[in-house]
C-alpha cells in the first residue's frame, strides 16, 4: 500500500536549462474500511477526482495514511524548498 509522487521541476534561462530538481515522496496508505473509504469520498467531493490519487493530502486525504517519508510540498505538486534553495543561491531571492 505505499507508492510514490514523483514531482519535479526544472529552471531555465533562455533555451538552456540551469537547475533541475526531481523528488519521490513515499505514501502508506493505512487499513481501512470499505464504509469510511465511501464516507470519505462522500465528504470530499467531486472536486476531490481532480487529484493525482483522489486525495488532496492538505485536506481530509490527510487521514488516508499512516506514514509519509519526504517534503510536503513535493507531494503537493512542487518541491518548493529545493526551488527556494536554488533561487537563493542564484541570489534571484534574498537569502
Amino acid at each position: 500500500r505505499t507508492h510514490r509522487l514523483v514531482s519535479a521541476v526544472a529552471v531555465f534561462r533562455g533555451a538552456q536549462c540551469v537547475w533541475r530538481y526531481l523528488e519521490a515522496p513515499s505514501l502508506e496508505m493505512r487499513n481501512f474500511s470499505d464504509g469510511f473509504l465511501e464516507r470519505y469520498m462522500d465528504t470530499a467531493g467531486p472536486e476531490i477526482l481532480e487529484s493525482v490519487g483522489a486525495y488532496r493530502l492538505e485536506g481530509s486525504g490527510a487521514q488516508l495514511f499512516s506514514r509519509i517519508d519526504g517534503d510536503y510540498f513535493t507531494i503537493l505538486g512542487l518541491p518548493l524548498l529545493a526551488l527556494l534553495a536554488f533561487l537563493r543561491e542564484a541570489d534571484v531571492l534574498a537569502g
